[in-house]
C-alpha cells in the first residue's frame, strides 16, 4: 500500500513537532513492500532531517502529494478542513481524532470525503491501547516538571515540590488511576511532592498502590472531592473513557475551594476535560492556574515520535492491502468509508 506522512501544522500554545513514523519506522514498511511518501521537513520538528527519510527508502514530495495521493495518510494531531480537503476519496485517515469531541463540520467532511477515520487513541486489542498507553506515560511523566513551574513566582504562589527539611510538600491530588495517573503519581512521588490518587473503581487503585507505594488512594466520592479539592496544590485531570467526553468531575463551586494559586493540569482536555473551566489553553480563572493543552507530548517530539513508531508500527506492517483487515486498526474505527461506525455509531 501507499503512506504519506505530511507535516504537522496545528498546535498554538505548544506546536506538534512530532511524527508518526521515524526513518527507521519508514525503513521496516519499504522493506515489507509498501511505498512511503514523506513531505519535505515532517520530521525536521523531532530531529529526523529528510535525508534521513531518503536514505530509508521514502520519497519525498510536496504536502498536496502527501495528502492526495496515498491510499492511508498517518497524521499526529486531528486534520484540518483544508487537510480533509486535500486528501483522495475513500482514503484512510489515521491521526489522535478523539472525533467524540470534534466539530461537527470537520466530522461531516471526512464523511462526504468517504474516509475511514482510525484513531490512535483507539487502537489495540483485548482491551490493550499501546499508542495511547505510550503517550499517556510521557505526559503522566512530565507532570511535575509542568506542575514546578506553574506554582514558581510570580505567577505562582511560590511552592517548592518537595519542600525542605521540616517545611512539607507540595499536596498533589490525582484525579483517575489509569495509565496517565499512575505514571504522575509515581513521577510526583519522585520529586518529593504528597500524592493522592482518586478513581471510581478499586482495580486501578490496586494497581496504583503496588506501582506508586507512597501515594494515598481513596475511592471517589462527592465529600472526598470537596475535601481533597480544598488542600490541593496540584490537581491533575487524568480521566478518560475511550471513544467518549470526558466526565465532568470539577464544578465551579468545586473550583471555587481551591487555593488561590494552585495548579489544575487538565491531561484530560483532548476528550473534553474534567472541569465547568478547561478549555485549550493556560490561563487563569478562579484565582486557578489552568494548564489545558492536548499535546503535551509534543513538548518532547523526539521521544514521542520514537514511542508513536514504536507501537504503531507492528499495526502497519500487518497492513497487507486494507488497514481494515488488521483487528487491532479496526477497533480505532471511527468512521468506515464516511458511515459512522464503531465509536460513533
Amino acid at each position: 500500500m501507499e503512506f504519506g506522512v505530511p507535516k504537522e501544522r496545528s498546535g498554538r500554545e505548544i506546536p506538534e513537532r512530532r511524527v508518526p513514523l521515524t526513518p527507521q519506522g519508514v525503513r521496516e514498511l519499504v522493506a515489507s513492500g509498501h511505498r512511503v511518501y514523506v513531505e519535505r521537513g515532517a520530521g525536521e520538528g523531532a530531529g529526523f532531517p529528510d535525508e534521513a527519510y531518503e536514505e530509508a527508502g521514502a520519497r519525498l514530495v510536496g504536502r498536496e502529494e502527501a495528502f492526495g495521493r496515498p491510499q492511508v495518510v498517518l497524521k499526529v494531531a486531528r486534520p484540518t478542513l483544508e487537510e480533509v480537503g486535500l486528501m483522495r476519496k475513500n482514503a484512510v485517515l489515521m491521526a489522535f481524532l478523539h472525533l467524540a469531541v470534534a466539530e461537527s463540520p470537520l466530522v461531516e467532511a471526512m464523511a462526504q470525503k468517504g474516509l475511514t477515520a482510525i484513531g490512535y487513541e483507539l487502537v489495540g486489542e483485548e482491551g490493550r491501547r499501546p499508542v495511547l498507553k505510550a503517550m499517556s506515560e510521557i505526559a503522566g511523566r512530565m507532570a511535575p516538571q509542568l506542575a514546578g513551574r506553574l506554582l514558581e513566582a510570580p505567577q505562582g504562589p511560590g511552592i517548592l515540590l518537595s519542600g525542605l527539611v521540616g517545611i512539607p510538600p507540595a499536596d498533589v491530588v490525582v484525579l483517575g488511576a489509569g495509565v496517565l495517573g499512575r505514571a504522575a503519581a509515581r513521577a510526583f512521588l519522585g520529586a518529593g511532592a504528597s500524592v493522592h490518587l482518586l478513581d471510581r473503581a478499586l482495580p486501578p487503585l490496586e494497581e496504583a498502590a503496588r506501582e506508586a507505594p507512597g501515594a494515598i488512594t481513596a475511592l471517589v466520592t462527592q465529600d472526598r472531592l470537596e475535601r481533597y479539592v480544598a488542600f490541593a496544590d496540584v490537581l491533575v485531570g487524568a480521566v478518560a473513557v475511550p471513544g467518549e467526553r470526558t466526565p465532568l468531575l470539577l464544578t465551579r463551586g468545586l473550583l471555587a475551594r481551591m487555593r488561590p494559586g494552585s495548579v489544575l493540569l487538565d491531561f484530560a482536555i483532548d476528550q473534553g476535560g474534567v472541569s465547568e473551566t478547561s478549555r485549550p489553553g493556560v490561563y487563569q480563572e478562579m484565582g486557578v492556574t489552568h494548564f489545558c493543552l492536548p499535546n503535551v507530548p509534543a513538548l518532547v517530539p523526539r521521544t514521542a515520535s520514537h514511542a508513536l513508531t514504536a507501537t504503531l508500527l507492528p499495526f502497519l506492517l500487518q497492513v497487507e492491502d486494507d488497514p481494515l483487515k488488521v483487528p487491532g486498526l479496526r477497533q480505532g474505527a471511527y468512521l468506515l468509508f464516511g458511515e459512522k461506525g464503531g465509536h460513533l455509531e
